[in-house]
């Protein structure tokens, strides 16, 4: 099924080519280095306790974006010493991730000299691993204060360390950033994050499989519409339940209007860290009017709970389609003549062009994905890549750039609301269908599904286990900030310290997405 690929895959149910396959530790790691060596992407990687009374193992798991599809491999561990091969030697990304599964399941690679916790800070009781079964409720055990953490220390003449956050100002999630400098001059910057962990997936496990998608359009407020549509990819996977065409295209309509949201909030934003406040005024006044039509269209703002398992909660009606599709000409009008004033800035553009560039060879190195990787030559989209419905009749343009500067990646986002704003108009001239949502039946037996959604910042993962007893039994949702926090580190190495806001806005990052 997957070239390269020797397996015996189970196909998974669903609009995109997806399978899953049970390897050996040899296997893991021969697929690994054969992949990295054909250009796949990792996508994920995520442990899961499957012990029960008639067995099973914990188990360490790992997606790949291959041209045919995805391919979803589990490695079953040893219960003694619950070790696999480590990924990160061919995908950097997978460190963090490692790292996380560690924290979450007690499962380790082997061969990493970088062990340090990222999701426990030091409060949580020794042994303790929240998602294995047999975890206790911990929290009368919980430390007050959270323990040192051991950030890469850079000497020399005339370096000292300025330390930022984890506390920000406004209301932005926690995260540390630990600069090494001379002068303003960046050497290196070290994250550290993790310090709101919810216990999201564990919560999944105590939820029914058709309430759960409010919980995962919860993960990360910017991405709620690619959260849930992946949730319920994910369900509507694993139930073999084919969703109605006129659904695909309400999702695909609220997924753009979601995309467009984010691009003009972030274009604003740049323009306002770049010291012209007219452009933070003048996005900021656009976006309000978006969210406010997407509230009255469907019933919320950012979207919520607006895409449910099967379909769609509600399908809006021919006045508010045409309304959403005039917004496009006046949001489109609009735009192009801020495009031209942040085109014709002199200020602006000193500000943005080669700061915090990510060259194209660097991004390919280390797995950057999504918008800020097609800012920096990595030309993949899922929705021009894995055509799935509706997006296989809708001939999606992608936007990419070379430079891989913040320039790029605002000219990214400009050429992404004109395209997604056609797509809208698209989509909202298509003939209304018969129904918009099906009945999802739970299957007798236990099942696996998984779904991919191209959310504004990149691939939205989700991998979906379901037990005999239609229980959840493991949810795993992956938000594409963990490929794209690492590469962040390098992307300010060389400028000076006041570009960082806008370096960082420039990627703009899911903190929430990382802290499950």
């Amino acid at each position: 099924m997957f070239s390269g690929l020797d397996f015996d895959f189970e196909p998974l149910g669903a609009p995109l080519p997806m399978a899953r396959a049970t390897v050996n530790a040899a296997q893991w790691r021969a697929a690994a280095a054969a992949l990295a060596a054909s250009g796949a992407r990792l996508v994920s990687l995520w442990g899961s306790d499957r012990r029960d009374a008639d067995g099973g193992a914990l188990v360490v798991s790992a997606a790949y974006a291959l041209r045919e599809g995805l391919a979803w491999l589990d490695l079953p561990l040893g219960e003694a010493a619950p070790r696999y091969p480590d990924l990160a030697r061919h995908f950097p990304a997978a460190l963090r991730m490692q790292r996380a599964a560690a924290d979450l399941l007690g499962i380790e690679s082997e061969g990493v000299e970088d062990r340090r916790p990222w999701l426990n800070h030091g409060a949580w009781p020794a042994g303790f691993f929240p998602l294995r079964r047999d975890a206790h409720d911990a929290s009368s055990a919980l430390r007050g204060e959270a323990g040192d953490y051991a950030f890469v220390r850079v000497e020399g003449d005339g370096v000292h360390e300025l330390p930022v956050g984890p506390v920000h100002a406004g209301i932005i999630e926690p995260g540390h950033f630990r600069f090494s400098i001379v002068g303003e001059k960046v050497l290196r910057l070290e994250q550290r994050l993790g310090y709101t962990h919810k216990g999201v997936e564990r919560r999944f496990t105590e939820l029914t499989p058709l309430e759960a998608y409010r919980l995962a359009g919860r993960i990360s407020g910017d991405s709620t519409l690619a959260f849930a549509w992946a949730y319920c990819m994910a369900l509507e996977s694993a139930t073999r339940c084919t969703v109605p065409p006129r659904a695909n295209e309400l999702r695909a309509l609220m997924l753009e209007r979601e995309r467009v949201a984010n691009h003009l909030g972030d274009l604003g934003a740049l323009g306002n860290d770049a010291a012209l406040a007219f452009g933070g005024a003048q996005f900021s006044r656009l976006r309000e009017d978006w969210l406010r039509m997407s509230n009255e269209a469907f019933g919320h703002r950012l979207l919520m709970d607006c895409v449910a398992p099967g379909g769609v909660a509600s399908d809006p009606g021919a006045h508010a389609l045409e309304r959403m599709r005039l917004q496009c000409d006046a949001i489109e009008s609009e735009v192009r003549a801020l495009l031209a004033i942040y085109e014709e800035h002199a200020g602006l553009q000193d500000r943005f062009m080669t700061t915090g560039r990510v060259r194209p060879e660097l991004a390919a190195e280390l797995g950057l994905t999504g918008l800020a990787g097609r800012a920096s030559g990595q030309a993949a989209d899922l929705r021009c890549d894995s055509h799935w419905p509706p997006y296989d009749t809708l001939a999606v343009r992608m936007a990419t750039r070379s430079e891989g500067d913040v320039a790029a990646r605002v000219a990214i986002r400009f050429d992404e609301v004109f395209e997604s704003l056609r797509l809208i108009r698209t989509l909202c001239a298509l003939p209304a269908g018969a129904s918009s949502r099906v009945e999802v039946a739970l299957p007798p037996e236990a099942a696996f599904g998984a779904g991919r959604v191209e959310g504004w910042r990149g691939e939205v993962f989700v991998a979906l286990e379901l037990g005999a007893d239609a229980s959840i039994r493991r949810c795993h949702c992956h938000d594409p900030s963990w490929q794209n926090w690492p590469v962040l580190e390098h992307a300010v190495i060389g400028n000076i310290v006041p570009d960082f806001p806008l370096i960082n806005k420039s990627f703009n990052l899911s903190y929430s997405g990382q802290d499950l």
